[in-house]
């Protein structure tokens, strides 16, 4: 049972003044007759028995950006039922209203509008649907519980979508669909035209040249149908912390720009989630689906603790297609010794595919480093480092920090895999390039 503020106010018109002027039973009387009147009001109140509950809501929504749900209460008792509801979603869901008021008369029901503006990505539950039935007095109600099971799955925001429309031009330059035309080794022919001067002796048709009696070259155009598998690293380098981040998120915002441009290109994407097993995977998406189903699986992906078992992912990609493809391991290069399980394998997978792995850089590292902001350079004469010692001590870190991540840097670009680093908003547009670049050069 729960009580009304009305019926706390009436219950103090009784009891303040037998405790401050001892009034005697005239008081006391009050007081029995409003938990008398709270009774009856509980027993006239709507059977929450008779209540039945039904949600109208997406199954997918976005982080940062708003969606509309609805809930119906349906009374199916003989008494009207004056509720006062509360859905009880998790807080990072951004549920609103929180309460509502609603009055379904026996036997109707009523139709309550919800918004959400969920603010972590990932599956939000309900625990069900709180009813609170007040009787014709409003003092007191009957208080329940509803089961009505609901999930929201919040997908990442996609922050990185604003660089897609310039990629996209970009993309329709190199299919040909502009008057650029480029040439290079694995690419579809696309016609003959005559000879230019600076144009590559390469490309001559002799055969055309023959016939036509003059010099005659052919054209390219990329490779439609190409195969693109993205690697999202889940384990402990995805775990770490730039800004307000996990480098995870840097890492999900390369791999829905680059799933999206490729798809738009005609290639197939495939997604893998993996730390020390795979957590997820996306085969074979197309243009239509390719956001949708690469943010649906990115949501549930949460940064581990545990080391990314890279030795499985040749086996891996092998088991996605058997062609030569662009393969994005979407993870940090932090140090020869941090990164070296997966220095390991980048031999093995160069040989076969084209590999671009992501190395992210904070920002604070490299302010630091350069000899950001310090604290009071006065020292004091203490057992304790001064604060100008205390700087210097930060910057010689910082700079250890940047040479170990330019070594693994290096060492992988000797093996033949392209490096992109920068900062969280670097990286996913640069990712996107090096497919651009992968495409014009013919490597993919």
């Amino acid at each position: 049972m729960a009580i009304s503020g009305r019926f706390v106010a009436l219950l103090a018109v009784g009891i303040v003044p037998t405790v401050l002027f001892a009034s005697g039973w005239g008081a006391l009387a009050w007081v029995g007759l409003v938990l008398v009147a709270g009774a009856v009001d509980v027993l006239l109140a709507a059977d929450l028995g008779t209540v039945r509950v039904e949600r109208r809501m997406p199954r997918l929504a976005r982080r940062d950006t708003t969606t509309d749900g609805t809930l119906v209460l349906a009374n199916d008792g003989q008494r009207a039922l004056r509720a006062v509801v509360r859905d009880m979603w998790e807080p990072s869901a951004g549920h609103t209203p929180l309460r509502m008021h609603l009055d379904v008369p026996a036997g109707e029901r009523r139709t309550a509008r919800m918004r959400f503006a969920p603010f972590r990505r990932g599956r939000r539950r309900t625990a069900g649907v709180a009813v609170r039935a007040f009787g014709p007095l409003g003092l007191a109600a009957r208080q329940r519980v509803l089961d009505a099971p609901a999930e929201l799955v919040v997908t990442p925001p996609f922050r990185s979508r604003r660089h897609l429309p310039s990629r996209l031009a970009r993309l329709r330059e190199l299919d040909g669909e502009t008057t650029l035309q480029l040439r290079g080794h694995g690419t579809e022919f696309d016609s003959l035209r005559d000879y230019v001067r600076g144009d590559d002796v390469r490309s001559i048709d002799w055969r055309a040249t023959a016939r036509r009696q003059d010099l005659v070259v052919r054209t390219w155009r990329p490779e439609r149908d190409r195969r693109v598998v993205v690697v999202v690293d889940a384990g402990r380098a995805g775990a770490g912390r730039v800004g307000d981040e996990p480098r995870l998120d840097t890492a999900i915002e390369a791999a829905l720009l680059v799933g999206a441009l490729a798809a738009a290109a005609g290639d197939r994407v495939d997604l893998v989630v993996m730390d020390d097993r795979v957590r997820g995977r996306v085969h074979g998406a197309t243009r239509i689906d390719v956001v949708q189903r690469f943010g649906e699986t990115l949501a549930l992906a949460e940064p581990g603790l545990a080391a990314t078992d890279w030795a499985s992912v040749p086996a891996i990609v092998d088991a996605v297609t058997t062609q030569r493809s662009l393969v994005v391991l979407a993870t940090s290069l932090d140090s020869v010794g941090a990164s070296g399980d997966l220095l390991a394998v980048l031999p093995a997978l160069a040989r076969r595919h084209a590999v671009v792995v992501t190395a992210v850089e904070d920002p604070a590292v490299g302010a630091m480093a350069t000899g950001g902001p310090g604290a009071d350079r006065g020292g004091r004469t203490t057992g304790l480092p001064s604060a100008a010692g205390r700087d210097v001590h930060r910057r010689a870190a910082a700079a250890r920090t940047l040479l170990d991540a330019d070594g693994a840097a290096d060492v992988a670009r000797r093996i033949g895999v392209e490096v992109v680093r920068g900062t969280p908003e670097q990286v996913p547009p640069s990712v996107a390039d090096a497919y651009l670049r992968a495409k014009a050069t013919g490597r993919l």
